[in-house]
């Protein structure tokens, strides 16, 4: 068999039941369609947010091993360390880089977020368009997007007017793969959507065929997702229904809507006027990932027509769960801070469109997580663990199944590497290389199993580690709870029954490890206790 080409999907904030593969009633027939014919993963782990998901993504790292333990941005290292540097480091290497060992043609599209200090083409990519400055960028302004190496001349043109960054993104997928099959070689296309991300913007026209269906409210449609995923048997008798998940804690309580520590609030509890506000602010939500998925239907008929698709391995992700900034009614500003403007009448027609900043809150983001627990920042399954499709015809053995194997994003660097021949440098560019933390998938792709171990977590203190069926985690000083909380994820999946305080020895012992975990790849403060 031939070289595999390598599309890898990264879509932001989206959860864990969004998907109509995954329980969701927004439309996603081609991604549903890549689903029923490759595999399903229900324990696909992440680190909890955009940018260390990436730089796992990316590496075969954990984060912090990359130099992003938490965030991009200033360097923290004189103060807490080397996996503080807020941006990828010279001790790790890309997929591109390493692909590129292998022969293959490499193209990125879409938001980089792992330090804009350097560029895609600086860091494997023959070829990229997106942005790489921030966590997210308005959709409809076509002046935050670039082309890179920067002296390349940009091959499409957008109207200003009717400019649209998910489907610019979509665009270039379609032209880079066009691109690399001029060429004799394999290629890699990492296409990082930034949808569904907030600022919330999507076409009205998308937006409005949703409206009737989330004027329904969130506790309905969790209900009916959950019965959906029983039905296509994603969840077993080992799941239950959470009640809706709290809000966590807010020094400044109007940022959390009132409800800073309190439980999301009921539906039918709202005025009608905050929920016509909601309603089109889960509109858009779902519209911005319809749109990621016409794009994904745009990418496999190019496949179909030049007969690549068997031989294409696609994988399909999101980089946490959804995103419960800052409360059920979300906010609007730009800084994080922002309170939340209550839109009726004719303001509600501009939710989503040009000039507009919205959030889809934590009520709409427990509809997005069902039936996990929490969202984005935490490490509880609703915040750690997406939906992950693999689509590869020529390489899958007994497709249409579901995997219940745990896996992490890091794993997607060995299982490429195996597959493709490509060399997972010791050096590189004078510098010594980490490592690869992850383990191959190639075992699950042959029907077969991966040998146990261990998967650590930790972002800004809300910390994780999962060892076979146990799960030992603790929320950081936004959570109610201080303490660590022990789950047997083989009976309990959605976390909702604590058993620490029946395996005190358990709970010493996966601490112990998270520890001896934390002190090796330097969580802040856990390597300077043992370097002093």
């Amino acid at each position: 068999m031939t070289k595999p080409n390598i599309i890898v999907i990264l879509v932001d904030d989206m959860g864990y039941s969004d998907l109509g593969s995954y329980g969701g009633e927004i439309r996603t027939p081609n991604l549903d369609r890549l689903s029923a014919n490759g595999l399903r993963f229900t324990q696909s782990y992440n680190s909890a947010r955009c940018c260390p998901s990436r730089a796992s993504l990316l590496t075969g790292l954990y984060s912090h091993q990359a130099g992003i333990a938490n965030f991009t941005g200033p360097d923290r290292t004189a103060e807490w360390g080397p996996a503080y540097l807020g941006r990828l480091n010279n001790n790790c290497v890309t997929l591109a880089e390493v692909l590129k060992t292998a022969g293959y043609s490499t193209y990125g599209v879409g938001k980089w977020h792992v330090g804009d200090q350097v560029n895609p083409t600086n860091r494997g990519f023959d070829e990229y368009y997106g942005f790489i400055k921030g966590h997210s960028a308005p959709q409809w302004d076509p002046s935050y997007y670039h082309r890179y190496p920067e002296t390349r001349p940009p091959e499409l043109s957008f109207d200003d007017d009717a400019y649209y960054a998910t489907e610019a993104f979509n665009d270039y997928a379609v032209e880079f793969i066009d691109q690399a099959q001029q060429k004799d070689n394999p290629w890699f296309l990492y296409l990082a959507h930034s949808a569904p991300h907030f600022p919330l913007h999507a076409p009205a026209e998308t937006r409005d065929s949703y409206l009737d269906i989330y004027r329904r409210g969130w506790d309905v449609l969790r209900r009916e997702r959950y019965t959906r995923q029983k039905e296509t048997g994603l969840a077993t008798e080992n799941w239950q229904f959470t009640p809706r998940s709290i809000v966590p804690i807010e020094e400044n309580d109007a940022i959390a809507n009132g409800y800073s520590g309190k439980q999301n609030p009921a539906w039918e509890d709202l005025p009608q006027d905050r929920r016509e506000d909601l309603t089109y602010r889960m509109a858009v939500f779902a519209a911005m990932i319809e749109h990621i998925d016409r794009g994904i239907g745009r990418i496999i008929d190019r496949l179909k027509e030049t007969g690549e698709l068997d031989n294409t391995l696609i994988l399909f992700t999101s980089d946490n769960g959804a995103c419960y900034e800052w409360g059920p009614f979300g906010f609007d500003e730009r800084s994080r801070l922002g309170v939340t403007h209550l839109h009726t009448g004719e303001e509600l027609k501009k939710i989503g469109g040009p000039d507009t900043y919205h959030s889809v809150g934590s009520a709409w983001s427990c509809l997005s997580n069902t039936p996990l627990r929490m969202y984005k920042h935490y490490n509880h399954e609703g915040g750690n663990c997406s939906p992950f499709i693999a689509h590869w015809p020529e390489g899958i053995a007994q497709p249409d199944r579901w995997v219940r194997t745990p896996m992490h994003l890091f794993d997607i660097m060995p299982t490429i590497s195996e597959i493709t021949e490509a060399k997972y440098p010791e050096t590189h560019n004078g510098e010594r290389i980490h490592p690869q933390e992850g383990t191959s998938l190639v075992p699950l792709f042959n029907a077969q199993n991966l040998p146990e171990r261990s998967l650590c977590f930790d972002h800004f203190e809300a910390s994780a580690i999962r060892r076979g069926k146990w799960k030992l985690l603790k929320g950081n000083t936004r959570y109610p709870n201080k303490d660590w909380e022990l789950y047997d994820m083989e009976k309990d999946r959605c976390e909702t029954s604590d058993l620490s305080a029946e395996y005190p020895e358990l709970v010493k012992s996966l601490e112990r490890e998270w520890t001896e975990w934390a002190v090796r790849i330097k969580v802040h403060p856990y390597h300077k206790e043992v370097t002093k």
